[in-house]
């Protein structure tokens, strides 16, 4: 009888950027810091790997 193997459990998703490994942040020009868009980056939680950060 031939064994089946298990799925690894997946990592929980990191919670800042819900797994995706980038966010979104208000791109502000000018002296009075006027919002003119929205920029994507790499998220600093997880360090873009989408998965949570174990202690």
């Amino acid at each position: 009888m031939a064994r089946t193997k298990t799925p690894e459990p997946k990592p929980p998703q990191c919670e800042v950027c819900k797994g995706t490994g980038e966010v979104s942040r208000t791109v502000q020009v000018g002296r009075k810091r006027r919002a003119v868009g929205k920029q994507t980056g790499f998220c600093l939680n997880c360090l873009g790997s989408g998965e949570a950060p174990t202690d």
